[in-house]
């Protein structure tokens, strides 16, 4: 139940209909047993068949369930795609997606600042099954050949990239990928498909950390896959099934709740993120703010064309070192030091020390100076008064 014309929609889901129609209506029809608005949690491992063979589309709720489809479908509208799959965290996605596009012996090509958990994935569990991979900084088309090899199957996209908020020319990326054999992979769990559609700029696959802004509410964690390739799909699909990584009906339903909301929270996110990232680059004790809605940022034009807005992620370093850097981490009152992003509230981490420790020593080793900010919905001046407080204290 992956392909989004396969469920039943009371409403179109394509791109005819406005966004914020198709994040509340796509693949959630009124229940047809009793009218409920809401898509029911079907909380069942199990379904009646009416002879051996014959269901009604569900048979095991690895293979499908009702509440996920709803989900799939709903999440390949709003990109765009004709298929989604629903998986249990954005690195049981990303995993799919590595077993179903390369094979032992071939070769991919990773950001230079990729999240640390894909790098682990990457290196640790697939590297030694027989998958290369290099990282470059992916931007760069020059780069990119230069790290070219005849066995290069996928190049892997973050943009904005996480923790240094780097954006990528998905276009000229996946150009270059398709005219050497490969396709490219886009994470857009910053951006979200309200911001950015990467299918609609060439990329082939898509993945999300459902658990961030899709949900948005740090009650869930997930993960997705859309594409338009149904040889792709039907991979990942299969991977979906044999390893069993997939999302629980109850977490799927907390996904789709937070995705109705998806939009205007994404508004008040960029809105806050603007100006924190303004309040920073005046201040003595920051070095350096990352931020791609700056004019300033290296690629800024770049987000500007491919984004509706830039986000609700900041980071920055301090210009007293790693540790000004651990104080201020450690010492903001409405910011909450924790790991994750993407939800309601703010939270401020030390990436070195905590989401990117695993990249310690390796070449995507990020600066002992940043912090990373997810700027939540509180009331914006509250926000810049914490920060306030906290960076005159580093004086």
């Amino acid at each position: 139940m992956s392909d989004a014309d396969d469920v039943d929609v009371h409403v179109d889901s394509d791109s005819a209909l406005g966004f914020e129609t198709r994040a509340i209506h796509a693949g959630q029809p009124p229940d047809p047993h009793t009218g409920a608005i809401v898509t029911p949690i079907y909380q069942t491992s199990t379904y009646a068949q009416e002879a051996v063979g014959q269901h009604r589309g569900y048979e095991y709720s690895r293979t499908g369930n009702p509440t996920r489809a709803a989900l799939e479908a709903c999440v390949a509208s709003l990109e765009g795609a004709a298929y989604g799959r629903a998986f249990a965290s954005g690195m049981a996605a990303e995993d799919a997606v590595l077993r179903a596009c390369t094979s032992p012996g071939d070769h991919v090509v990773i950001p230079h600042d990729a999240y640390g958990g894909t790098y682990r994935l990457v290196a640790q569990v697939h590297g030694p099954a027989g998958l290369a991979f290099t990282p470059v900084d992916v931007g760069d088309l020059a780069s990119l050949a230069s790290a070219w090899r005849d066995e290069t199957r996928a190049v892997w996209v973050e943009t904005p990239t996480n923790p240094l908020l780097a954006v990528v020319d998905i276009a000229a990326v996946a150009a270059f990928a398709h005219a050497r054999g490969a396709i490219c992979v886009v994470d857009n769990t910053f951006a979200t498909p309200y911001l950015q559609q990467p299918l609609g700029l060439g990329a082939d696959v898509v993945v999300h950390s459902g658990t961030k802004y899709l949900g948005g509410h740090s009650d869930v964690v997930g993960g997705m896959v859309v594409t338009d390739a149904g040889d792709i799909d039907e991979r990942i699909g299969f991977i979906q099934n044999a390893a069993g990584a997939v999302a629980g009906p109850f977490d799927c339903f907390l996904t789709l709740r937070g995705i109705k909301t998806l939009p205007v929270r994404m508004d008040r996110h960029c809105a806050n993120a603007s100006a924190v990232a303004a309040l920073l680059e005046g201040h003595h004790a920051v070095e350096r703010v990352l931020y791609p809605g700056l004019p300033g940022h290296a690629n800024h034009d770049v987000a500007a064309r491919q984004m509706r807005a830039f986000g609700g992620m900041v980071s920055c370093t301090l210009a007293g070192g790693e540790t000004s850097a651990l104080a201020l981490a450690a010492s903001m009152r409405i910011f909450t030091l924790a790991e994750s992003l993407g939800a309601v509230e703010s939270l401020i981490e030390h990436p070195g020390r905590m989401t990117h420790a695993s990249v310690a020593g390796s070449a995507l080793e990020v600066p002992s100076n940043l912090v990373r900010l997810s700027v939540g919905l509180e009331t914006v001046d509250d926000l810049l008064d914490d920060l306030t407080t906290a960076l005159d204290r580093l004086r």
